[in-house]
């Protein structure tokens, strides 16, 4: 069963525009692809948070493993 959306006129002239330029034909259609790019960008930003998590865990294990191989390096640092 279908939900009824109220749409304020502003945002009914946007869909309309959207319509147009990309060719599509039904205002649902235009509110699908919405959703699609939130739901790809909700996702990105997930991933990015698991990553930034997952680095800061393992950076002082990471740091400490660089210190050791630095003495042995043939670049010395001043």
């Amino acid at each position: 069963m279908s939900v009824p959306l109220m749409i304020q006129d502003k945002d009914n002239q946007r869909i309309e525009h959207l319509k147009k330029d990309l060719g599509i034909h039904k205002k649902i259609d235009v509110i699908r692809a919405a959703l699609l790019l939130l739901e790809k960008e909700a996702e990105r930003v997930k991933r990015i948070r698991r990553w930034k998590r997952a680095a800061s865990l393992v950076a002082e294990g990471s740091h400490e493993v660089n210190k050791e191989f630095q003495p042995h390096s043939r670049i010395k640092s001043k």
